[in-house]
């Protein structure tokens, strides 16, 4: 029998309600005094986290990239409350890091991170780190010492090898996922700068021009189509996802897995079958498989 989970048609993480205000898409599901519509915005910081509480000791529940839509329901003290448009997610940012409008970018950041830098030199400090998916505008070229450079309508300048044409994609997304490797855990981290499991699997997935959900119950849910693992977890094979409660891997094949994990506190490969059982031992067997 599956244990994986189902989807709750009204997850707070996906629908924007609480107190008095709730989205206009929700009229007639949901009591609320207030029904609204979504002013459209973008991000325009490195990343923005997003949060259940407009409190920054609250923990992250996910993050949203550099030039990422969303829409803003409600303001208050600094903080927005916003659903992104990409995975529908919903939460708590700081309006600082955002700009009202739908920005028209160009490009997308193709490596786990590069640098912005204020001109088209290395030798300039550093502005900012950018992660994978990071969305941008490019207005110019330029070259320094040889090296290329694709200048921002912010004024800002990237290594051009790190950019790609927006809407090209990659055709891999385990190959993606790899890419990561050793990056650091991050609870509710989805940037090249830290990752948690199920972002890992998002980010990989959105680069090969795939939009998942952000959670792992949510992706043990939606993606793709369950599978039996077979016996000893045979029957899988490279791409296949493997769920626990509260955590996802991807299979490599050769027997590995590959996860972001707070074991490692790292994204790591390691046999599938050593994984499964060290993780037995500290909380439970996998529930489910699914194949994208």
């Amino acid at each position: 029998m599956s244990g994986l989970p189902t989807l709750d048609p009204l997850d707070r993480r996906l629908n924007l309600f609480g107190g008095e205000l709730a989205e206009t898409a929700l009229r007639g599901k949901v009591a609320a005094a207030r029904f609204v519509d979504g002013r459209p915005a973008h991000v325009v910081a490195a990343h923005a986290d997003l949060r259940l509480r407009p409190d920054a000791a609250c923990s992250i529940d996910h993050q949203l990239l550099l030039g990422e839509t969303v829409q803003v329901f409600d303001e208050r003290a600094g903080w927005a409350w916003v659903k992104a448009d990409f995975d529908g997610y919903v939460g708590w940012t700081l309006a600082a890091g955002l700009a009202a409008g739908m920005p028209s970018p160009t490009h997308v950041v193709s490596v786990p991170r590069t640098f912005a830098y204020p001109g088209p030199d290395l030798r300039l400090p550093a502005a900012r780190t950018l992660s994978m998916g990071s969305a941008v505008r490019v207005v110019g070229e330029a070259e320094t010492r040889g090296a290329p450079y694709l200048v921002l309508d912010s004024g800002e300048a990237l290594f051009a090898r790190h950019l790609r044409p927006r809407g090209t994609f990659d055709s891999d997304y385990v190959a993606v996922a790899r890419k990561f490797l050793a990056t650091p855990y991050l609870w509710g981290g989805a940037t090249g700068c830290g990752l948690d499991c199920s972002g890992l699997i998002q980010l990989a997935m959105r680069m090969c021009g795939r939009a998942v959900l952000r959670d792992s119950d949510m992706q043990a849910a939606t993606i793709g189509g369950e599978i039996d693992g077979g016996a000893g977890w045979r029957g899988l094979r490279r791409g296949d996802l493997i769920f626990w409660r509260g955590h996802v891997a991807i299979v490599e094949g050769d027997g590995n897995l590959l996860h972001a994990n707070g074991y490692t506190m790292d994204v790591t490969s390691e046999p599938l079958d050593r994984a499964i059982a060290r993780i037995g031992r500290l909380f439970e067997r996998p529930i489910g498989c699914r194949r994208p």
